[in-house]
């Protein structure tokens, strides 16, 4: 799984990937500075069950702090986007093929409308950052619209004649763009077109099709950076009104405080409220000054909102729960006895039964029921596993 930051350039995206990651990729204030994409990992944040089943975890895939587990999710900083960039103009290319493999988007839009739609520096308030939401919800449409529509006329007549499945030959054209065949029936539904003779389609109906489909198949959600800026509050409801998450961001002072907190200075959790000051005697006048700046942003907007970002991404957008799978649900250990060893990110309603075969496809063809270990309870293949669930598989391989 993986989330894409995208946006025009200059914005602040690879500011908030360092932030969210500890990277060091290069930051500038002019577009393209990022040429190449950058690829680490950030975490969400999910209550531990240590807490409330009285054990101390043992993590093997994820990490515990303070009783909070961490739980890592894949995430992209890419070139920055301008308009024609599905036509190849800027870094296009190299921006959208990055892309493909993105669960969901974090669009990141200077929401105090301080850079052009070419991602030049400008006056505070001189652009209308709505606007970057239209370009770049267009740009991906028709960067999909492109791949789907290569040798449509011939495709689309074998499909008609050969009375192919039309959803299944479309995700085939689409799977490299991670597009699953149940996506693509919601989009045919969705945007209303002739399932039956693709022959018909017009343009309008192609682009119609894929708009749906790049809604279904790669979320967007929005990071309102730079919203300590004045003038930009008055955005952030606008911004909102056209359906999407928005969450304010300052990435700049979440990556100042992450930077302090590794060397000791500041003691900081991402997605804290506040921080204290660890180490006042090594901090210069300067860094003293620039905390307290830090603290009257915090006392403005609350959290940076680079953490609530993810988590959101991961939880609201995609509508991911975190399970953990044991093999002794007396002990919460796996067979090497490690307590509460894995977090497993899974789709909301997923089953017993479909977990199982998360974990290995035999384990799910040799299921017989699972053990939900908080309630000691036997429970069957139907049962939706909910957020923070404890299972056992129990299998006739395990027998």
């Amino acid at each position: 799984m993986e989330l894409g930051l995208v946006g025009k350039p200059n914005t602040g995206k690879t500011t908030f990937f360092n932030a969210s990651t500890l990277a060091n990729a290069p930051v500038a204030g002019y577009p393209f500075t990022t040429i190449d994409s950058n690829v680490g990992v950030t975490y969400i944040r999910k209550k531990c069950p240590c807490g409330e089943t009285g054990v101390k975890c043992d993590p093997q895939n994820s990490k515990c702090i303070g009783g909070t587990r961490h739980v890592p999710v894949r995430i992209i900083d890419v070139a920055g986007l301008v308009e024609g960039a599905h036509m190849g103009r800027g870094l296009g290319n190299k921006f959208l093929d990055s892309l493909r493999m993105a669960s969901a988007l974090v669009h990141v839009i200077d929401a105090a409308g301080a850079t052009d739609a070419e991602g030049k520096p400008a006056p505070v308030g001189s652009h209308d950052p709505v606007k970057d939401i239209d370009f770049l919800e267009f740009e991906i449409s028709m960067w999909m619209r492109g791949i789907l529509a290569k040798d449509w006329s011939g495709f689309a007549k074998r499909a008609k004649y050969q009375k192919l499945d039309l959803a299944k030959e479309v995700a085939s054209r689409m799977t490299g763009l991670g597009i699953k065949e149940n996506q693509v029936l919601e989009a045919f539904k969705k945007s209303g077109v002739d399932r039956a003779d693709p022959e018909k389609w017009s343009d309008d109906d192609m682009l119609r099709f894929v708009t749906e489909l790049r809604k279904i198949s790669k979320p967007i959600m929005i990071a309102a950076n730079k919203a300590d800026v004045p003038g930009a509050e008055k955005n952030l409801e606008r911004l909102r009104a056209r359906g999407y998450i928005v969450v304010p961001t300052c990435a700049e002072a979440e990556l100042i405080l992450r930077r302090a907190a590794e060397k000791g200075l500041v003691s900081y959790n991402p997605g804290d409220k506040d921080f204290k000051i660890s180490r006042p005697e090594a901090l210069t006048e300067e860094q003293k000054a620039a905390l307290e700046k830090l603290r009257q942003i915090f006392k403005k907007l609350g959290p940076t909102g680079v953490q609530e970002v993810i988590d959101k991404a991961v939880g609201e957008l995609l509508n991911l729960i975190v399970v953990y799978p044991v093999d002794d649900e007396n002990k919460f250990t796996d067979k090497k006895g490690n307590v509460l060893p894995d977090a497993f990110l899974v789709p909301k309603g997923t089953t017993a039964n479909g977990f199982a075969y998360l974990i290995h496809s035999e384990l799910g063809d040799s299921f017989l029921h699972a053990i939900d270990a908080k309630s000691k309870r036997r429970v069957g293949e139907e049962y939706e596993l909910k957020d923070g669930d404890i299972i056992k598989i129990v299998s006739t391989k395990g027998r």
